[in-house]
C-alpha cells in the first residue's frame, strides 16, 4: 500500500504520528510524507520518503509568527489556503508519479484534504488536538476579538477560495475545508474519555491514544515529590520562570525545568532547582507528581498518561480547551496567575490533595486501553481498500 501524508510545519502536529508511520513502514507499506526540512531527519528516521513542501515559507521558528497562527484564526486559514495553492501544482505532480492508495493528512494540512478531493483519493484526517464539531467547539473560547477578526476577513477568505474553485478543487466554502464532520474518516490522538463530547462523534472517529515515545535517558528521583515545569519551545517569559524558582526554590520539592534558550539567562538558581535548555519529556514525567504546563495537546497528554497530575497555565484558545477538560475530569487546576503566591498555592494543593492524582490515574488508563497504531493502521488498510464504509 502507498500512503501519502502532509503535515503543517511544526514539531507538535508532526510527533503524534510518528510512531504510525513507523508501524505502517514496519509492516511493509510505503509512506511518502509531504513535508518541510526542519522536520525531514525524524521523518525519515520512521522510515517514511521524505518529500519537501518548502515553496512556501512558513517561517513557523518565529515566536511572533506562531503566536499568531495560534491566535489569529482569520490569519491561519488564509495563509493555509495560500499554501495550497502555492503547493498545489507539485502535490499533483507528485501524487500523479506516486498514485498512491490513500491520502493521510493533518486537520489544518488543507492541501492533503483538498488534493484527495480533487484527485478522487480515498482520505483520512489526522487529528493531533481534539476533534471539534459543533458540540465539542464549545470548548474553545474564542473572544469577541476574534470573532471580529475573521469576519473582517471573510471576503479576503472568500477570495481564497474562490481561487481554490478556479484551480480545479471542488471546495463551496470555508467550512469545507476546516470542519470535522461525522462522513470524514478520522484519526485522534486521544481517548474517547478525554475527548470532549466525544458521544457526538461517528464511529469513523478512530480515538486511538497518545503517541508515547520511549524513555531513552534517565532522570534521577532526588526527592519525595517532583515539579516539572515546562511551557513547550515557544514560551519566552522569563518573569514566569523566575517567580517559578522564587516560589519553589529552597522547598522540599525536587523542581526540572525545561526552558529552551533562557538557561543562559538565570543566575543564582536555588540548588533544588534543575535548569535544562531540553530533556526526554517522558523520563521526567515518569518520577513527576505535577506538571506545570501550557496545555499543549502533546504535553498534556504525555503527562496524564504517567498519572501526573497537571497546573494549567494555556496560552491559547486550542490549549484552553485542553485546560477546561483536563479540569473537567478532575485531572488538572488552573493556575491563576504567575504571581509567585498563586505559583506555591497551586502546587500545594496539587501535590496534597489526592483527587487531583486519581484524576490523572482516570485518563492515564483511558489512554492505556486504546488500541494505538495498531488500530489506526488496520483502519487506514481498511480505508484504502475501501473495507471502510
Amino acid at each position: 500500500m502507498k500512503i501519502a501524508w502532509f503535515c503543517v510545519p511544526a514539531h507538535g502536529h508532526t510527533n503524534p504520528t510518528l510512531g504510525l508511520v513507523k508501524a505502517l513502514t514496519d509492516a511493509g507499506h510505503e509512506v511518502f510524507y509531504f513535508s518541510f526540512e526542519m522536520l525531514r531527519e525524524k521523518i525519515e528516521n520512521a522510515g517514511a520518503v521524505f518529500i519537501p513542501c518548502n515553496g512556501y515559507d512558513f517561517e513557523v521558528e518565529d515566536k511572533e509568527y506562531a503566536d499568531r497562527v495560534g491566535k489569529d484564526k482569520a490569519f491561519a486559514v488564509e495563509l493555509l489556503i495560500s499554501s495550497t495553492l502555492a503547493l498545489g501544482e507539485m502535490i499533483s505532480e507528485k501524487l500523479g508519479e506516486l498514485r498512491p492508495d490513500i491520502i493521510v493528512s493533518d486537520s489544518l494540512a488543507y492541501w492533503g484534504k483538498l488534493a484527495a478531493m480533487k484527485h478522487g483519493i480515498p482520505y483520512i484526517s489526522s487529528t493531533t488536538t481534539f476533534a471539534f464539531n459543533r458540540f465539542s467547539s464549545k470548548y474553545m473560547n474564542h473572544g469577541i476579538g476574534e470573532k471580529v477578526k475573521m469576519l473582517l476577513a471573510m471576503p479576503k477568505v472568500n477570495r481564497q477560495i474562490g481561487r481554490l474553485r478556479e484551480n480545479g478543487y471542488p471546495v463551496r466554502g470555508l467550512l469545507d475545508i476546516v470542519r470535522d464532520d461525522n462522513d470524514t474518516n478520522t484519526i485522534v490522538y486521544t481517548s474517547r474519555y478525554f475527548q470532549p463530547c466525544s458521544e457526538t462523534f461517528s464511529d469513523k472517529y478512530r480515538f486511538i491514544g497518545p503517541s508515547i515515545r520511549p524513555i531513552t535517558q534517565k532522570y534521577e528521583k532526588k526527592a519525595v515529590k517532583t515539579v516539572y515545569i515546562s511551557m513547550g519551545t515557544i514560551n519566552q517569559n522569563r518573569e514566569f520562570y523566575r517567580n517559578c524558582m522564587d516560589a519553589l526554590g529552597g522547598t522540599d520539592h525536587q523542581v526540572i525545568l525545561s526552558m529552551g534558550s533562557n538557561t543562559d539567562h538565570f543566575d543564582h538558581v536555588p540548588e533544588n532547582i534543575q535548569i535544562y535548555e531540553s530533556v526526554d519529556q517522558m523520563a521526567v514525567l515518569s518520577i513527576s507528581d505535577a506538571f506545570i504546563t501550557h496545555c499543549g495537546m502533546n504535553s498534556a497528554s504525555e503527562g496524564l498518561y504517567f498519572g501526573v497530575p497537571l497546573i494549567l497555565f494555556p496560552q491559547t484558545p486550542e490549549q484552553d480547551a485542553v485546560a477546561i477538560r483536563a479540569e473537567e475530569l478532575g485531572a488538572g487546576l488552573r493556575l491563576p496567575s504567575i504571581g509567585k503566591d498563586d505559583i506555591m498555592k497551586t502546587v500545594s494543593r496539587i501535590l496534597e490533595d489526592k483527587r487531583y492524582k486519581e484524576g490523572a490515574e482516570k485518563v492515564s488508563k483511558s489512554f492505556k486501553a486504546c488500541g494505538g497504531t495498531a488500530e489506526a493502521a488496520a483502519f487506514i488498510e481498511s480505508v484504502a481498500s475501501g473495507r471502510e464504509k
